[in-house]
């Protein structure tokens, strides 16, 4: 089952210089959870049209705007005739999505158009290991790249919600936007990664030396963006918000009883109750669980288990060779307490005998 459009548009176009110069329109997909883009040229459109209308039985409900022969006298009317199919092609998409019969939009031709995902994918990638990426072309690589791009300026308006809501005091809705910004920095990391196998793959395929190097510093910009993106998303909003000289607790200083009912006297004593844990309340992140989704934080949860169970494990065998070590002592003591005790015992004998000794000595003087 696919994913239902909500809304399409052709938000702008722009003009590529490879494989060789040509027109790209911005398509706009607005699902019901999300948007995505899409990058298009013309004869994708046309290809398209064709294949629907052999798959389908039927060509779509309207036309393709025509092709336009550009002259030298004419080119001063390219952008007017550019802004003319933009219209047209946003019209022909809107009338395959929003008609009655629905064989246009979903045939398969059309949802790989759009780049469309499916329910049934995307619960088999909560299960499964996601299948090798479609290998890209010159023109797609740039297709994604652009994406990749516009999806590290979402991450940094997120990022930016996340300040502004924290700065007004809305945690809640603070924490659900830094949530979704590491969502979407994890997949812009494996998109990279994606990226950066295509750009190997069309290497392979002959791409040229310099165009291979340009691609290259490409993607290195985007890891360069991806790293300070990860700095962000994981630091703190309280600990790198700069002290401004006219904050709020400068103009209005604590009073003397407020400092001593926060900080208690000098002997430690605090003077009002102790700030606990509110039973129900969300426990506080740190800076390990901060860049972690769910599935991170059952893992690091796992290694924190298995790292305790390995510390118990050998505090255990420390344990039982001090055990061994105390009943070794209490032996040794045992012994030498038996022996006092024999020692004990000829000390007496022998001064029974030097006793009996001196009395016959005594009568011998005598």
């Amino acid at each position: 089952m696919s994913t239902t459009i909500q809304a399409i548009f052709i938000r702008g176009h722009e003009t590529r210089n490879t494989p060789k110069p040509h027109t790209v329109y911005r398509i706009e997909v607005q699902g019901p959870i999300r948007t995505w883009q899409v990058w298009r040229r013309y004869s994708e459109f046309d290809d398209l049209h064709t294949e629907l209308a052999s798959s389908t039985g039927a060509p779509p409900p309207t036309s393709l705007p025509g092709k336009h022969t550009f002259s030298i006298l004419g080119r001063f009317n390219e952008a007017a005739i550019t802004e003319e199919r933009v219209r047209g092609l946003e019209l022909w998409l809107r009338a395959i999505v929003g008609n009655k019969d629905a064989r246009w939009r979903d045939a398969l031709a059309f949802r790989e158009f759009l780049m469309m995902p499916t329910t049934t994918a995307t619960t088999a990638t909560a299960f499964k290991t996601p299948s090798a990426p479609t290998p890209f072309t010159s023109s797609s690589w740039l297709d994604e790249h652009t994406e990749l791009q516009s999806l590290i300026r979402d991450i940094r308006s997120d990022v930016n919600k996340r300040n502004a809501l924290s700065d007004s005091g809305d945690i809640s809705s603070s924490h659900q936007a830094n949530v979704g910004a590491k969502k979407k920095l994890s997949t812009l990391l494996n998109r990279i990664g994606g990226l950066a196998h295509g750009l190997d793959a069309l290497g392979a395929a002959g791409m040229s030396e310099g165009e291979m190097q340009r691609r290259g510093d490409m993607i290195a910009r985007l890891q360069d963006e991806c790293e300070k993106l990860g700095k962000m998303v994981i630091a703190s909003r309280q600990s790198t918000r700069p002290f401004s000289s006219n904050s709020a607790a400068q103009q209005n200083p604590a009073s003397q009883a407020d400092r001593a009912a926060l900080l208690g006297d000098r002997t430690g004593r605090s003077n009002g109750p102790t700030t606990t844990r509110v039973f129900g309340a969300a426990a506080l992140e740190t800076d390990k669980t901060r860049p972690l989704d769910d599935m991170g934080l059952v893992q690091l949860q796992q290694t924190e288990v298995d790292n305790q169970d390995a510390q118990l494990t050998q505090l255990s065998s420390i344990l039982q060779r001090q055990k061994q070590i105390g009943v070794a002592i209490g032996s040794e003591i045992a012994e030498q307490i038996e022996i006092l005790d024999r020692l004990a015992n000829d000390v007496d004998t022998v001064g029974g005998k030097l006793a009996g000794a001196k009395k016959n000595l005594n009568k011998l003087g005598s």
